[in-house]
């Protein structure tokens, strides 16, 4: 373990809109619900066209049970003289400014460095990242699935440990520069999205379930959750400089700085209803970032659907309007 890419000639006329370096990212955790914690870091520092910099790993004592040592195999012996994370954030902290964040399904990577930074009082110096699962599509890489070890084989690059946060971040920067020199050759929009840090969150603890098979990361950070039903019939969009009625359908799209299932959990409590995906149904889509070019921006722009920032969805649930029906009893 430890190779480092080899040299390649980036294009000649690069984009000058892409970002100035990039902070690859792998994280090991105690599961993957919001109460969970990260067991070892690593980052791989790249430059603006994808060259190796410097690499970095560090183990980090979570203070609770492990999780899956069959997976990652970090027990609590190997962990209990780890830092705890509030000490690798200064250092953490160095390797992740004026980067972009890099992580392959980087929405888990990011939202579990977010909620440690809240724990630890600090701010993570992230204000970008990049999902390669979303770059390979953007660049329509010809793959079976959106799996770490096919795009590992797409590129030729040869995965030594798989769950070792160091051996991942390696494969992954190994398999980030071509996927970026490609794009740069073909001026391809790099799926950027805005980070949000987290101001206010839950540690309560959550359902969890440990799979036994080799796949350990879900396709997206956010475990689907079992909703009450809404009582309220939808009374259809919302208008712009309106109020919110009980009943409408609202999604939300991107980082919220307020932990998203208690955003959620308010919006119920409102008496709206929580929308999974945007359609012409949806009253209204809460963003961050409206210039992202998610499934959901992009069906709220296609079907008119009114789009609003979660400090402006933060004031509107102060005065929702009450349904003009009763609830439903059924």
């Amino acid at each position: 373990m430890g190779r480092q890419p080899g040299p390649q000639t980036p294009p000649a006329d690069w984009p000058t809109g892409y970002p100035q370096g990039y902070a690859v990212v792998d994280v090991e955790t105690t599961g993957l619900a919001r109460d969970d914690r990260i067991i070892s870091a690593a980052v791989y520092q790249l430059d603006a066209q994808g060259e190796f910099q410097d690499s970095w790993y560090t183990l980090v004592n979570p203070q609770r049970d492990p999780g899956p040592v069959w997976i990652h195999g970090l027990t609590s012996e190997v962990l209990a003289d780890a830092p705890l994370f509030p000490e690798i954030v200064p250092e953490l902290s160095a390797r992740l400014t004026d980067r972009v964040l890099v992580a392959h399904n980087a929405m888990f990577d990011w939202s579990m460095l977010a909620r440690e930074y809240a724990r630890a009082a600090a701010v993570a110096p992230v204000r970008q990242r990049l999902c390669t699962i979303a770059l390979s599509k953007e660049l329509g890489l010809p793959l079976p699935n959106h799996k770490l070890e096919s795009l590992a084989a797409h590129f030729g690059v040869v995965q030594e440990r798989a769950h070792h946060a160091l051996d991942d971040a390696r494969v992954l920067s190994e398999a980030f520069r071509p996927s970026l020199r490609r794009a740069a050759q073909t001026n391809v929009r790099l799926p950027l999205l805005t980070c949000q840090p987290l101001t206010e969150w839950s540690d309560a603890p959550a359902p969890r379930s440990h799979p036994t098979g080799s796949s350990y990361r879900p396709s997206t950070w956010r475990p689907a959750r079992k909703r009450p039903a809404c009582p309220y019939p939808n009374p259809g969009r919302y208008e712009p400089g309106g109020r919110l009625v009980q009943g409408m359908r609202v999604a939300f799209s991107g980082d919220t700085s307020v932990d998203r299932e208690l955003l959620e959990d308010r919006a119920i409590e409102a008496g709206l209803h929580v929308a999974t995906s945007v359609s012409r149904l949806t009253s209204l889509l809460v963003t961050n970032d409206p210039e992202a070019r998610t499934s959901k921006t992009i069906k709220a722009t296609t079907f008119g659907t009114a789009v609003v920032d979660e400090a402006a969805f933060m004031q509107l649930l102060q005065d929702v309007r009450p349904a003009a029906s009763a609830p439903s009893s059924g």
